[in-house]
């Protein structure tokens, strides 16, 4: 039942982050304005950048030396970042080029961008690689059918449905980067204490 539960916080999560509900009129954009995306090679780039970053950046903080709820921190502040920004509306003011679309932006950055890979390892403070990984891939298939039916969910959820999924996931966002920040902050002060006391 706690594996499930953790599965579950993980698939939420990355979904908030990710925000294929509210990225669907930008890839119907990009659609008409690059031709096709191909939806498995899309998913597939960016479920390999988020698995790749979730061991390569393990042994990167140890070569800098950050601890991993140092960045846990800065991933619980992205996290009410993106949360206030999808309950109030505010809409990024990035422009996509006009290139092929799948690669970039749609793996990088729409997907797999800085806020996705900074909450992946936020996450390994409280769950493990496993865990983390089967949200990746449930959430992988979740965005493949987005990226397939981008123009059917609009259709038939509309503009006001789409808006309201977003305002309840930002709300679901903030409750967890609160809750990834609390406990960072009190391994932080933890951390602090007992390097005092054992300088004493």
């Amino acid at each position: 039942m706690e594996l499930i539960l953790n599965v579950l916080t993980v698939f939420l999560t990355l979904f908030a982050v990710i925000d294929m509900p509210g990225n669907v009129p930008l890839i119907i954009k990009l659609r008409k304005e690059n031709g096709e995306i191909e939806s498995a090679k899309a998913t597939l780039i960016a479920i390999c950048i988020m698995i790749s970053f979730l061991f390569v950046g393990k042994t990167l903080f140890m070569l800098l030396g950050i601890e991993t709820y140092h960045f846990a921190l800065a991933g619980a502040m992205l996290l009410l970042y993106f949360g206030v920004k999808m309950v109030l509306g505010i809409e990024s003011s990035t422009e996509a080029e006009p290139m092929p679309a799948t690669i970039f932006p749609i793996a990088f950055p729409i997907i797999a961008g800085p806020g996705t890979l900074s909450t992946i390892m936020s996450l390994t403070q409280d769950l493990s690689d496993l865990v983390i990984i089967i949200g990746i891939i449930l959430n992988a298939i979740v965005i493949y059918i987005f990226l397939k039916s981008a123009d059917w969910i609009q259709r038939k959820v509309g503009v006001i449905g789409i808006t309201i999924m977003e305002r309840v996931f930002g709300i679901i966002l903030i409750a967890i980067g609160m809750k990834i920040l609390i406990t960072s902050l009190v391994l932080s002060i933890n951390d602090v204490n007992a390097s005092l006391v054992s300088n004493i």
